[in-house]
């Protein structure tokens, strides 16, 4: 296929801004939530359907079980960056991306070389103490010797710096995404459905001459965009960048 028309709108940007969703780790073979193959279509052996184990209040009631769900099906230790990611991260070294706001929560921007990567909805690298806020890694949560992870200075229990269902998104990173979005003369928007609030609603914040969406299906803003392209966001970055 001819991506022609968007090397040429990335070749003449200068503060191109990346929005991405959960498409844009699927190719790095890290499920989804919404698609047919996706978290909450996919049957599995939990009492209870992922948006409610997702919760606060599951984290605070069900702790155990929040973990054991969290382990085995939000951690993907091995997951490795894709082409998209490799790409944006090239955007970003020669000058022309700012920067790239995501709503993935696996860190693989940032592994690829993005340096500054907006994480709206949290890390799975970055877990702190319900208590004294003592910072842990990945790693500890991993190979915890309880089902539950404490902290080894006062013995409270460890909660993922992951935005779950019920908390608010972190006010810092919502500015930082608007102020930057809000300058950008290009977004690109990719493997995003764009039907999760607040996120979706950052894109409305753009005021720019081009907006470009990259997504497998089709979202309530390709009518919205000046090109559209239903394909694979790693194949498409790779062939422009």
């Amino acid at each position: 296929m001819d991506y022609s028309e968007l090397k040429s709108v990335i070749n003449s940007s200068n503060n191109i801004v990346f929005f991405g969703g959960a498409g844009v780790s699927t190719e790095s073979k890290i499920p989804d939530f919404r698609s047919e193959a996706g978290l909450y279509k996919t049957k599995n052996n939990y009492s209870y359907p992922p948006e409610v184990m997702l919760s606060h209040s599951f984290f605070m009631s069900h702790t155990e079980d929040f973990f054991d769900f969290y382990r085995s099906k939000m951690i993907y230790k091995d997951a490795k960056p894709n082409a998209a990611h490799y790409a944006l991260a090239e955007l970003e070294k020669i000058g022309k991306l700012s920067a790239v706001v995501t709503q993935n929560i696996d860190g693989l921007h940032q592994m690829a070389g993005s340096k500054n990567v907006l994480e709206l909805h949290g890390s799975i690298h970055r877990n702190y103490c319900c208590k004294c806020k003592k910072f842990f890694d990945l790693e500890y949560i991993i190979n915890s010797k309880t089902s539950v992870p404490k902290c080894d200075v006062c013995g409270s229990t460890i909660k993922p710096d992951v935005v779950l269902y019920e908390e608010s998104l972190n006010t810092d990173v919502i500015n930082n995404s608007i102020k930057h979005i809000s300058n950008a003369d290009l977004l690109i928007v990719g493997g995003s459905s764009l039907v999760v609030y607040p996120a979706a609603g950052l894109i409305d914040y753009f005021r720019g001459p081009n907006l470009v969406l990259i997504n497998k299906s089709s979202t309530p803003y390709d009518n919205k965009a000046n090109i559209v392209i239903h394909d694979s966001i790693g194949k498409v970055l790779n062939s422009v960048i």
